[in-house]
């Protein structure tokens, strides 16, 4: 399920999200986000080191996806195991700004 950031492809079903096994990071933004695109260093560094999935999601008015996950504003990053929500950081801008994100895979 891994997908790099910005990539284009099908908006995933909720079911399929909640179904998911092991670790994944689900990332909401926009690619003209100005925000998303400050965020994006330290989004990939979390990614690159960590074993987990990362999931990039266009999202915006109408977008299912976000609306479940009731996603404000951008980036949301949320992860999950298992498919459960543990954690979730909105507009990080340094790799200190996910350490709710670091501290939820180690309990």
């Amino acid at each position: 399920m891994a997908t790099p950031a910005g990539t284009p492809q099908p908006e995933p079903l909720r079911s399929a999200v909640d179904a998911s096994e092991g670790w994944l990071l689900l990332e909401f933004g926009a690619t003209w986000c100005g925000h998303c695109q400050a965020a994006k260093p330290a989004v990939q560094a979390f990614v690159q080191g960590h074993a987990l999935d990362h999931l990039w999601v266009e999202d915006g008015k109408g977008r299912p996806l976000g609306r479940s996950f009731a996603v404000k504003l951008w980036p949301t990053l949320i992860l999950l195991r298992d498919g459960q929500e543990l954690a979730r950081v909105v507009r990080p801008l340094r790799e200190q700004d996910l350490a709710l994100l670091q501290n939820a895979m180690t309990v």
